[in-house]
């Protein structure tokens, strides 16, 4: 498993969810990857839900899909401010169009929405997002993870292990192997229906 060499902007604003900030930047850089930081450019460092901060390498007006091989879009309210600034949707829908690795989990699926990745693609996400996506032209599917092409996503925190093994896998060229994910249950919110124990990764049962 290697992946020295390849480049990676993980995207990032206020109020990030922690895990899904900081388990792909830890699990890609251990697998060799760059992965650079970029933020909106307001600012040279954001913060958690939890208010963890999590310091950007550039701004994504000062950087361009030219510059890795694929991005990575945590969830959280971060991308609610991040469809704030069209630097960012742009870097994500040139990255696409140039057909290099596009990935998202939880919220994160809003900015693939603006950036017009998710038409005619399977995907995932939280679920309050299923209108949203589907409403872009995707086909939702409630699994840990999906890959569609160039396009991976994934639902919460707890399917980050089967998340981060697609983006590597697909990096490495490798098959994924959605079939055997380590959590594949569904996104069952009956008695929160706010979803916020699902969110965080506690059980719904």
């Amino acid at each position: 498993m290697s992946l020295h060499g390849t480049k990676i902007a993980l995207l990032i604003e206020d109020e990030y969810q922690i895990l899904e900030g900081w388990y792909p930047l830890l699990r890609l850089q251990e697998a060799g990857a760059d992965v650079r930081v970029i933020g909106s450019g307001t600012k040279n460092s954001y913060h958690s839900k939890e208010n963890y901060p999590m310091e950007v390498d550039a701004a994504a007006a000062d950087v361009s899909a030219s510059d890795f091989d694929a991005v990575v879009v945590p969830g959280g309210f971060a991308p609610d401010n991040m469809r704030l600034h069209p630097e960012m949707i742009g870097l994500v829908r040139d990255m696409n169009e140039a057909g290099k690795l596009v990935t998202a989990i939880c919220h994160g699926g809003w900015v693939l929405v603006s950036a017009g990745v998710l038409k005619g693609k399977n995907a995932t996400g939280y679920l309050p997002i299923k209108d949203d996506v589907e409403n872009a032209g995707g086909t939702w599917v409630d699994e840990a993870v999906v890959v569609d092409g160039n396009v991976i996503t994934s639902r919460t925190p707890v399917d980050l292990p089967d998340f981060t093994r697609a983006i590597i896998a697909h990096l490495e060229g490798r098959p994924t192997d959605t079939e055997h994910a380590t959590h594949n249950r569904a996104t069952d919110l009956t008695g929160d229906p706010a979803g916020t124990r699902y969110e965080t990764g506690a059980s719904v049962s």
